[in-house]
């Protein structure tokens, strides 16, 4: 109980009104690489790259993802305004990968309204949403139009979130964990994170 009364202070009407859209948020990234800057506070060449390659997949998915006809049809079938927001920053590659499909499915909805913060600026929301105890991002967490919580995903599909236990057991290290996860993703096409969607989605009918 005094989890659910954390997760619902953190996120208030304050909070909501200052979060991006999609598109600002596309726009703020390219705002920044244009001065050789990401967000957050690390600027370094290795973060400008990261950044700059993500821009790279976002583009790809938003051009090329179709959302699944079952998936439509579970979209279509909220009735009453949402708020889906999501935490996220430019340099991550996880966000890159799936925010531009979370953006598709809301797309198919005018009720449902998507919006996005920084991670390193809302550490407090950050907290309330940790995964095995670290701030993985991305994280969606779907509201009803109060600001209650429905549900929540992230911070990506389950196969990679398994490969990253694998670098974090010492199996893989970094390196090879982040080949093999954009490598599945590259190959999944989607598939995998729609599937988890329409479950969430399924189960909050």
């Amino acid at each position: 109980m005094e989890d659910k009364i954390q997760k619902e202070s953190v996120i208030n009407e304050l909070l909501w009104e200052h979060a991006l859209t999609y598109k600002e948020y596309r726009e703020l990234i390219t705002r920044l690489l244009a001065v050789q800057k990401t967000t957050g506070d690390n600027h370094s060449e290795k973060m400008l790259e990261y950044t700059e390659l993500n821009v790279q997949r976002m583009n790809k998915w938003d051009k090329i993802t179709k959302i699944t006809p079952e998936l439509e049809s579970a979209i279509k079938k909220i009735h009453s305004k949402q708020k889906w927001l999501v935490i996220t920053e430019a340099w991550c590659g996880d966000a890159a990968q799936n925010i531009p499909i979370l953006n598709k499915i809301t797309e198919l909805n005018d009720l449902i309204d998507l919006r996005l913060i920084l991670r390193d600026e809302n550490l407090d929301v950050m907290d309330a949403y940790l995964t095995d105890g670290g701030r993985s991002i991305p994280k969606l967490v779907i509201m009803d139009n109060d600001l209650n919580e429905l549900g929540q995903w992230g911070p990506r599909p389950k196969p990679v979130q398994d490969i990253l236990r694998e670098m974090k057991s010492g199996k893989l290290t970094y390196d090879e964990f982040a080949i093999q996860a954009h490598t599945w993703y590259g190959k999944d096409r989607t598939s995998t994170l729609q599937r988890e969607m329409l479950d969430l989605l399924q189960r909050l009918q």
